[in-house]
């Protein structure tokens, strides 16, 4: 079925619609973004995991946020020094 959703998730990003997840570590400095969703409960559903194998990476921190927005390539971003 995920297959199914990808046109409607591509036309929902593509019109700032979809829902992301920005999440950002330090230690090391990181930002990855898990998305796009169509749903914000659907995001919110799929997210723990997500987090959950961030932080068995052990990273000094994590924060996260969910936002509606548009999000292009690349999905993870290291710090720039």
């Amino acid at each position: 079925m995920t297959s199914l959703l990808w046109p409607l998730r591509s036309l929902a990003n593509g019109l700032g619609l979809a829902w992301w997840a920005r999440i950002e570590t330090r230690d090391p400095d990181v930002t990855y973004w898990f998305g796009p969703y169509v749903r914000r409960d659907q995001l919110e559903q799929a997210l723990p995991a997500f987090l959950a194998d961030l932080r068995s990476e052990a990273p000094g921190s994590l924060q996260h946020e969910v936002l509606r927005t548009r999000r292009g390539e690349p999905l993870t971003i290291p710090a720039q020094s």
